[in-house]
């Protein structure tokens, strides 16, 4: 079932979000460390403030805040994360993507356009290729009819949301639809910024890992259409 053209994301009642999102807040901040908070905000280029988490004593953090819950249904995944990502801390958001990560499998295809929202607000990698891993492709595989939905992401005036049309195949190994993959590619060589020209290098060297002889057969005939970069990064592991 494609969702593409879906309206706004509202955030849907939850008393599971709600008790999560108390133990949250006040669980990071009692942990916050201005003195890291400062240099971590720097290294992702001013996207948001943060905590000063180190990811070890965030995740930690984040076991005892879902310590006892119940599995959560998908209108609390939607609730979990559209209410972290309106907190300005980065680590919310981090703490969104991975609750996500681990329940995707209990959201359905009407969860897309809650992950689109969440690609396109506050957009940098380190939450957007995750989602598009993970999230998106989670998606993806458990409905094939959401390759549509990816066929006009691709095309997206959005950078971040073409990067993860891209990257969205990322852990599907020899279940990647190689036609796709290649085709969107293709579809995004001239692309302009460093981000989506990372994405085209890292699929292809991700689906390397599967089939070397299509990658290195398709960069045989179409290497001329894409930046050194994509290509250098694409027959990292495989060889010219």
């Amino acid at each position: 079932m494609s969702v593409t053209g879906a309206g706004t994301v509202g955030v849907p009642r939850s008393e599971l979000a709600d008790t999560l999102l108390e133990r949250l807040t006040v669980t990071y901040a009692s942990a916050a460390d201005p003195e890291r908070a400062a240099p971590m905000r720097a290294y992702m280029k001013d996207v948001a403030p943060f905590l000063g988490l180190t990811t070890p004593v965030r995740r930690a953090l984040s076991r005892t805040v879902v310590a006892g819950t119940p599995r959560p249904d998908e209108a609390d995944c939607t609730a979990v994360a559209l209410r972290c990502w309106r907190l300005p801390e980065r680590e919310y958001h981090y703490f969104a993507v991975d609750y996500l990560r681990r329940h995707v499998g209990r959201c359905s295809s009407a969860f897309l356009p809650v992950a689109r929202h969440l690609v396109t607000t506050v957009s940098w990698w380190d939450t957007v290729d995750a989602l598009a891993a993970h999230v998106v492709g989670g998606l993806v595989a458990a409905d094939p009819e959401l390759r549509l939905d990816m066929d006009a992401w691709i095309v997206d005036d959005d950078l971040w949301v073409a990067r993860t049309a891209l990257l969205h195949q990322l852990r599907f190994k020899d279940r990647t639809d190689a036609e796709r993959l290649f085709a969107y590619c293709l579809r995004q060589s001239g692309h302009p910024d460093f981000f989506v020209r990372k994405a085209i290098g890292w699929c292809l060297r991700e689906y390397a890992k599967t089939d070397p002889g299509a990658v290195r057969a398709f960069l045989a005939c179409e290497r001329g259409r894409f930046a050194p970069l994509a290509v250098r990064e694409a027959l990292k592991n495989v060889g010219a």
